[in-house]
């Protein structure tokens, strides 16, 4: 199941949903957006509704709110709720829930938002090694073996699947970073590595977009990255439950204007997100919908690779199960 926040035009103005793709109306070739959406709060309605349950819409916000964070908050159950509905939309033929609620729509019917618009919180690590030796000359400190670091990035700089992106005025120098984010599902605190997988909702495609030139020079400074990471990181196009992806085992590649810069998996991970978890909950409450990077796979950024993105060049980040996230860079 893969999971999406989207926008819709209502005669009372445009309002966020909560969705997830039609798999019959998808191929591996489908672009982002270009896949019918169920409304899982609708269908669910409408589920309850051919169960005769007494005041069905009003009971499917409960169960499947409209708003992805408000739906994590719910847990497991609102996962198995979203499935159930999911199913209904997808084996009838019944176009409309509770109150005339539309089930499905199609592409250009909807505008795809990233599917967590405004993130809780968002940490992005580094752990992988290969882009750490790539990225400091093979000088790895020893603190980066001893435990997971990681900075805390702006989590209003959030930017749609598709969206262009402006390039930040004082920087020169523009780059991509292939990475998963796992979003947390579940609130808790001094969380053990053994039980940090039940806090994991599931994982989307993340593009940490990053100023390489500002980025450097602050960081002399011993603090940071700061606005060298703070303009714009994609995220999408959909969240998956952590159940129907093996993100350790699913390859990754960057693409720009179609031709392949980067490959790799996450499965070079040397600090695990069992880990990060526990290190990050460690005299700290996490909360449903905090997002936490894996950092960059090994030559998964241009920095690496010794060449970097030009005025008008478009990014396209996948990630087998769950997705292509593309944007465009403009000065």
């Amino acid at each position: 199941m893969k999971l999406a926040t989207f926008a819709v035009e209502t005669p009372v103005g445009t309002v966020e949903r909560i969705g997830a793709v039609d798999e019959s109306s998808e191929n591996d070739a489908t672009p982002a957006g270009e896949a019918t959406l169920v409304d899982l709060t609708a269908a669910y309605g409408a589920t309850l509704e051919a169960e005769g349950e007494p005041a069905p819409a009003d009971l499917a916000r409960a169960h499947v709110p409209p708003d992805m964070i408000a739906f994590l908050e719910r847990g497991d159950r609102a996962i198995a709720d979203a499935r159930e509905a999911l199913a209904y939309a997808t084996e009838t033929d019944a176009e409309r829930g509770p109150s005339g609620a539309t089930l499905r729509y199609e592409p250009g019917e909807y505008d795809l938002l990233a599917p967590l618009p405004r993130p809780n919180s968002l940490r992005d690590f580094m752990a992988i090694e290969e882009h750490v030796q790539n990225s400091m000359d093979g000088d790895v400190p020893d603190v980066w073996y001893d435990l997971p670091v990681f900075y805390t990035g702006n989590p209003d700089s959030v930017v749609a699947p598709g969206e262009t992106i402006r390039w930040p005025d004082y920087s020169e120098i523009m780059d991509y970073e292939l990475e998963i984010a796992a979003v947390i599902g579940k609130r808790g605190r001094d969380v053990s590595a053994d039980e940090a997988q039940e806090y994991v909702a599931g994982y989307t495609v993340f593009n940490d977009f990053s100023a390489r030139d500002i980025q450097g020079e602050e960081m002399d400074g011993r603090l940071g990255p700061a606005k060298g990471k703070d303009f714009a990181n994609g995220l999408g196009p959909y969240l998956v439950p952590a159940d129907d992806v093996d993100v350790l085992e699913a390859p990754m590649t960057a693409h720009v204007n179609g031709e392949q810069w980067s490959e790799g998996t996450v499965d070079e991970m040397y600090h695990s997100f069992a880990d990060i978890v526990e290190h990050v909950s460690q005299s700290t409450t996490l909360h449903p919908g905090d997002v936490i990077g894996s950092g960059t796979v090994g030559e998964g950024c241009g920095l690496e690779l010794g060449r970097f993105l030009e005025d008008g060049d478009t990014v396209s980040l996948t990630v087998d199960g769950i997705g292509t996230l593309e944007h465009t860079v403009v000065r």
